[in-house]
Parts: C-alpha cells; sequence; structure tokens
C-alpha cells in the first residue's frame, strides 16, 4: 500500500507559492510514497517534480490542474498540457488520450471550479474518480456530498491536500493499493480499478486565509507583470 499526495501546487501556479523542491523535502520528510504536482494549467514544474523525485525516495506523478469550460480537473500521469477552456467531456478525453486519469478535485465546491454545478450527474460520473476529501474545507459539506456521491455509484475515490504551500503537502492523502516496484503505472492503474482509500485532515483556517490572500496577490502581481510590454 502507498501513501500518495495526489494534488499539490508549487510556485508555477498562479496562486502557488513554493518551488519544487520544498514540496519534494515536505512529501519526504512525512513519509510519502509519491507525489503529483498539479499545477493550475501548467504542467512544466509537475514534469520537472516528477524527474527528481527519485532522488527523494519518492515515486514522481506528472501532472496538472485543468480549467475547463466546466471547471477544475486534475489530469493525472500526463506529460503534455491539455488546454484549459474545453468542455468537460473532451477535456476527460484529452486526458485519457495522454494515457492518464482523470480526477474530479472538490467536485461540490462551487466557489472553487467544482464542476458540479456545471454538468449532469452522470457527466461527473464518467470521471475516472472523484476527489472525496480535501483539505482546504470550511465545513466539510462539501466532501461530504462528494463521498455520499461517490460511494452510491461506486467510483474510485481520491484525497488530496490542494497545497499552495510546501507545509500543507501531505494534509490528505490517497492509500494505493499498488507497490513501490510498480512505479508511476502500477499507482494509476490502482486508482483506475478502485483500490484506494482516503484519509486527511483539515488545513487550518489560519493557512487556508494566508495561502488565499498570497494566492490573490500573486494573482494580482502576475497579472500586471503580463501587461508590462516587454
Amino acid at each position: 500500500m502507498l501513501t500518495v499526495e495526489l494534488h499539490a501546487h508549487s510556485e508555477l501556479s498562479y496562486d502557488g507559492r513554493d518551488p519544487i523542491d520544498l514540496l519534494l523535502e515536505q512529501a519526504a520528510a512525512v513519509g510519502l510514497d509519491a507525489l503529483a504536482i498539479t499545477d493550475h494549467d501548467e504542467i512544466d514544474a509537475s514534469l520537472e517534480a516528477a524527474a527528481l523525485a527519485p532522488q527523494f525516495g519518492l515515486i514522481g506523478i506528472p501532472g496538472i490542474e485543468i480549467t475547463s469550460e466546466a471547471g477544475h480537473v486534475l489530469g493525472l500521469g500526463i506529460t503534455e498540457a491539455v488546454p484549459p477552456g474545453l468542455p468537460y467531456d473532451e477535456t476527460l478525453a484529452r486526458i485519457r488520450e495522454l494515457g492518464g486519469v482523470a480526477v474530479v478535485p472538490h467536485p461540490f465546491q462551487k466557489s472553487r471550479s467544482g464542476v458540479a454545478y456545471n454538468v449532469t450527474r452522470h457527466q461527473l460520473a464518467s470521471a475516472d474518480a472523484i476527489e472525496i476529501y480535501n483539505s482546504r474545507l470550511l465545513t466539510g459539506i462539501a466532501n461530504m456530498r462528494a463521498e455520499r456521491f461517490a460511494s452510491e455509484r461506486d467510483l474510485p475515490v481520491t484525497a488530496g491536500s490542494d497545497a499552495h504551500i510546501s507545509e500543507m503537502v501531505g494534509q490528505a492523502v490517497t492509500n494505493v493499493d499498488s507497490e513501490v516496484e510498480e512505479g508511476l503505472e502500477g499507482i494509476l492503474h490502482a486508482i483506475r480499478e478502485g483500490r484506494t482509500t482516503v484519509e486527511g485532515k483539515r488545513t487550518p483556517w489560519r493557512i487556508s486565509f494566508r495561502q488565499a490572500g498570497g494566492g490573490a496577490k500573486r494573482r494580482v502581481k502576475n497579472r500586471v507583470r503580463s501587461l508590462v510590454p516587454r
């Protein structure tokens, strides 16, 4: 059984703070077996992290958090970026064409681009897995709704810290029924087959607010930078 972080952000995300080496160090320090960095609509840092992961005793999982037309979708195990803004169904198809696993994160958190409010329940259930525990929560209601949805339809499940700072990597993990020797493909296969369980704890409110505030500042800074003539 492997302990895996499937949802974390580096400084390449518009709202992330830390470089990949700090995320990898944290993952190793808390005893994880594998790490996926899933930056918003960016994949370069994730590819670099996946290549460096063995130096930290980790399995590297390349990935990305894609802003589909309906909301956010995680593409795990892919090495090319799927363009943002595509229809939900096409986003899932693109991920699978690239050999990846399509996971819907925080589906019932409308304020964080959860897709459940923009697709049918049949479409939501067509993902390869549903993230049923996201550490960045206020009441936990959205997580409970996601868990109930997945349970009623016997869907594969995952968890993620959704860390935007390195200290929060490992707050929520997916226990994957695979072996280290099976590597990345073993993890992806186990997720598809639903051989996973989840565990996690809430990101402390003060850190959630700090992450959100820092993300807002970085978005403004990046926006201003993009408007400056080169």
